[in-house]
């Protein structure tokens, strides 16, 4: 809702005080510059309209009668609200019309460009599409993990052994995960939970209060996928290279790992080996091709 906004950003309202729980449906802010001339076949109505500088400049230098008929065209297809940057002045002839059809005018001294690009990553991220999965969110070495498996396998134990490490927590037992495009998956918790840890036979840890601050951050973008699962004997576990597996999430696709469980294996270090290897193979590098044209040059 437009209040949101108002709240999240501190906001001046100016107009359309009554109307604050209109409805933002759509992720990104429009500049209605073209729709103040008159060309309108590409106007997206249901967005914020941000009015910068250039465009309540442009507003000024018409007459009264011009100005009347450009908002008018604009204010008839009732867009959300109307946010103008910069602390910019003499806006009556906006607050009139907005008052007129119940649209809120908004205000706030920040820049066009600074506010836009906060606005869209906030709409962004508040209005992407989301589900809630079992798991644990971890950000490790600067990446998103989400750890999977059934319940009792340890996901919560191997994440306490990570936040010792100096890797940080970012949801327990439920992960919400957020598509904010077809590339990139934002894992983050569900408030609730927020900052909290269960570990079997101990209880429900704060791991802010027990291990600081640098325990826990908020959201991360999903980097890896991985799943403990029991050890399988038959399994080959000495591939040169593992094939490269994915697990898809609302349509975007995350790379996949399994970590097979056996007494005495260092899961926690398996993960930070599996996220640093990641990271070093979108750099372009492999150690598995490394290897090969070691043992055999000319191949």
């Amino acid at each position: 809702m437009v209040e949101h906004l108002v709240q999240k950003f501190s906001l001046e309202v100016l107009a359309g005080a009554s109307q604050l729980k209109r409805p933002v449906t759509k992720p990104k802010t429009h500049c209605p510059g073209l729709e103040f001339i008159g060309f309108f076949d590409f106007f997206p109505m249901e967005q914020v309209q941000i009015l910068s500088e250039k465009e309540v400049t442009y507003l000024h230098s018409l007459s009264q009668e011009e100005r009347k008929q450009r908002i008018g065209n604009v204010v008839k297809y009732h867009p959300p609200c109307f946010i103008v940057t910069d602390q910019l002045e003499g806006l009556k002839y906006l607050k009139r019309f907005c008052d007129q059809e119940g649209i809120p005018l908004l205000r706030t001294s920040e820049s066009a460009p600074e506010f836009v690009a906060k606005i869209d990553s906030f709409l962004t991220k508040t209005l992407a599409e989301e589900i809630a999965i079992h798991g644990v969110c971890l950000n490790v070495s600067g990446m998103g993990i989400l750890l999977r498996g059934k319940s009792g396998v340890g996901k919560s134990e191997t994440a306490h052994t990570l936040i010792g490490r100096g890797h940080r927590l970012i949801a327990d037992d439920i992960v919400v995960l957020k598509k904010l495009s077809p590339q990139t998956l934002l894992g983050t918790h569900n408030v609730t939970n927020r900052e909290f840890l269960a570990l079997r036979s101990i209880g429900l840890l704060n791991v802010v209060r027990l291990y600081g601050r640098r325990a826990f951050q908020d959201e991360t973008r999903i980097s890896l996928d991985i799943e403990l699962t029991k050890w399988k004997g038959n399994a080959l576990n000495n591939e040169l290279e593992v094939d490269h597996k994915f697990k898809e999430y609302m349509g975007v696709r995350v790379p996949h790992v399994e970590i097979q469980l056996q007494p005495g294996r260092d899961v926690a270090g398996l993960i930070e080996a599996a996220a640093n290897n990641w990271y070093l193979m979108q750099q372009g590098y492999s150690a598995a091709e490394e290897f090969i044209q070691r043992i055999d040059p000319e191949n």
